[in-house]
């Protein structure tokens, strides 16, 4: 499982890269040219990297304790797959490529962004109460935790999905303001909320 957050360390390098080149653009260019966009871009991407890390975390896991090499959780014995699938395993004694497929099939469509969402993925390869030891390793509460990430969550949909427009009257096109403090934050908690899973799920 090591490949998960090997991956998602990958990805926050190239969110930060984004963060160096707002910096840099930023030192060269008047404030006349609106650069804000690598900050809302860098969001996103942490966001992202997160997401993309519980998918792969997740799909290493399950296919750990398919093998034998991990504890099976209720959640993991619950995961359905399909009849195909079942008559594949029939064929293919051994051979747990069907299983990596369903996972990539029954995932794929879900974003794991979410504190609750999050949560319902890790106990398909965990028992372990995620964001009570997540806090704890904070020294926080969990409901401090799940809302900061709730927080970077919902401004990351507002970016994606409603060109992080603030809802003015009369048709007055106006931005969320953003600033390189609010972006750094932003990522530095999602590395820490990644980092800190991976003790504690792993």
């Amino acid at each position: 499982m090591q490949q998960a957050i090997e991956q998602f360390r990958r990805n926050v390098q190239r969110v930060r890269d984004l963060g160096s080149l707002y910096q840099a653009l930023s030192s060269q260019t008047t404030q006349a040219l609106d650069l804000s966009d690598l900050l809302r871009s860098q969001w996103v991407m942490s966001v992202s990297a997160l997401d993309h890390y519980v998918h792969e975390l997740v799909r290493l896991g399950m296919l750990e304790a398919f093998r034998g090499n991990r504890v099976r959780t209720d959640a993991f014995l619950r995961f359905q797959v399909s009849l195909e699938s079942a008559l594949t395993v029939a064929a293919a004694l051994g051979n747990d490529q069907w299983l990596e497929e369903q996972i990539r099939t029954r995932n794929g469509y879900r974003s794991f962004q979410h504190p609750d969402h999050i949560a319902d993925a890790i106990r398909l390869i965990s028992d372990e109460p995620l964001w009570n030891s997540v806090a704890a390793h904070l020294q926080t509460t969990p409901n401090d935790v799940m809302g900061r990430l709730r927080v970077i969550v919902d401004r990351r949909n507002k970016i994606a999905h409603e060109a992080d427009m603030y809802p003015s009257h009369g048709g007055v096109e106006v931005l969320w303001p953003i600033d390189v403090v609010q972006a750094d934050e932003a990522v530095a908690f999602v590395e820490c909320l990644v980092e800190v899973m991976h003790i504690v799920v792993v």
